[in-house]
This record gives C-alpha cells, sequence and structure tokens, in this order.
C-alpha cells in the first residue's frame, strides 16, 4: 500500500470523504489517506496529525516527496487538538484504532468539534461502542459499511451532527443500524464467525468442573439474537 494504491480497507474510507472538504485525519501514521485524497483533487486542504513523534516523521517524508506540504499540514498532537480554528475542518477521519480510542479521542477532544464536521470513523474493534458514544453526542448515522480484507472484517462509520436528539436500540448499536437493514455477506459471515466464537465459550464451560449455567444461559441468549439478526427475524 502507498499513497497512489490504497488499501481496500482505507480506500473505503477515502470514499466518504466528500469532494471539497477541509480533512482533519487524526493517527495518520504515514498519510498515505490525506495525500491520496489532496492527489485527487478530493481535498485541497488537510491536517495530518500524529501524537508519536515517528508516525509524523513518516508522514512529512511521505507528504514532502508529493511537494504537498502547502496542501497538507502535520502536527504533533494528541488527538483532536491538532485541529486549530482557522483550519475550518469540516471533516475528520479516524482509523485503524480501537473503538474505545477513537472514543476517547472523541471525547477527549469535545471542543475542537464545531458540530459542522462530518466524522468518518475506522473502529478495527469495538464499533458499538463508538456508536453508544455517537448517539450519546447527538450524532446520527448516515452511512456504514462493511468489508473484508486479508482476513479481516472492518466495519466504517459516517456521523454528522443532528439537530434533535438522536436514539438507537440496542440491536442497532450492537449491529449497526444500516448494517443490520442490509445484512451483506460480509455481515452475515462476521456474526456467524461471532456465533462459532461463542458456541466454543459455552463448550469449554460446559467442561468446567464448576459450571456457570447463568453465563451459559446469557450466551446462548447471545447466540440467539445473533442468529435472528442474520436470519431477519429480529
Amino acid at each position: 500500500m502507498n499513497s497512489t494504491h490504497l488499501s481496500k480497507r482505507l480506500q473505503t474510507v477515502s470514499d466518504h470523504v466528500e469532494s471539497g472538504s477541509r480533512l482533519a485525519d487524526i493517527g495518520s501514521d504515514h498519510a498515505y489517506l490525506p495525500i491520496y485524497l489532496a492527489k485527487n483533487h478530493i481535498i485541497d486542504y488537510g491536517v495530518v496529525g500524529e501524537v508519536a513523534k515517528g508516525p509524523l516523521s513518516n508522514a512529512i517524508s511521505e507528504i514532502t516527496k508529493e511537494n504537498l506540504l502547502d496542501v497538507l499540514h502535520p502536527r504533533l498532537a494528541d488527538g483532536l487538538a491538532a485541529i486549530e480554528p482557522d483550519d475550518q475542518v469540516d471533516a475528520i477521519t479516524i482509523a485503524g484504532m480501537g473503538g474505545n480510542l477513537i472514543t476517547h479521542i472523541l471525547e477527549a477532544g469535545r471542543d475542537k468539534l464545531s458540530g459542522n464536521e462530518k466524522l468518518i470513523l475506522q473502529p478495527n474493534v469495538g464499533e458499538p461502542v463508538v456508536r453508544k458514544w455517537l448517539m450519546k453526542n447527538g450524532y446520527r448515522i448516515f452511512a456504514e459499511q462493511i468489508l473484508k480484507e486479508d482476513g479481516h472484517i472492518y466495519e466504517i462509520i459516517t456521523a454528522k451532527k443532528a439537530a434533535s436528539a438522536v436514539t438507537y436500540s440496542p440491536l442497532e448499536l450492537e449491529f449497526g443500524p444500516f448494517l443490520i437493514q442490509q445484512r451483506s455477506p460480509v455481515f452475515i459471515e462476521k456474526w456467524q464467525s461471532e456465533i462459532g466464537l461463542r458456541k466454543r465459550v459455552i463448550s469449554d464451560m460446559q467442561r468446567a468442573t464448576h459450571k456457570d449455567d447463568v453465563k451459559i444461559a446469557a450466551i446462548q441468549a447471545e447466540i440467539k439474537t445473533i442468529e435472528e439478526v442474520i436470519t431477519g427475524e429480529s
């Protein structure tokens, strides 16, 4: 992967960045995503934020190599602290981190959020945590995608601040309000795998000297819920 040929995961993230956006890419590493967007004239202004000097150095090197230092602005900062008022950012990408870290970044940087920006989030794990933060903070999810690359399954969640309170059901928070409706083959594959994991846990617990029947029943209930979701019976 490089800034000319993104991974399938980052390419899908890039598809959610609207033409003319003023972007902040948080945790950018080599800055492949913002460089790709700048080279393809999708953005003409971008903040490239990194919390560590090593990854920031990588980003600066790649940006310099592409002669894009007048468009992309690399900054050493923790999370959304990379964003300054004059940037007038209206799109934020945070990709390739756990859901807990993404929500920590958003929560710690709430004063940097104007309410006008589009959030494009790609958690590697912990998607429900991200959806709960968005709901609690009045962001409406308006697009979701799920994809598989190199044996890993990724979800992309795109949200904007809503004019009124946002409410999602427990099922929508867990499975995704759009993904649960679409029930794509990758979505079904992911949750069939989750069923397999839970069945193995139950099998191990049933062989234990002291069985936790309450916990086993709870996991069996989770399996039933997943089966109903992937068959459309929920």
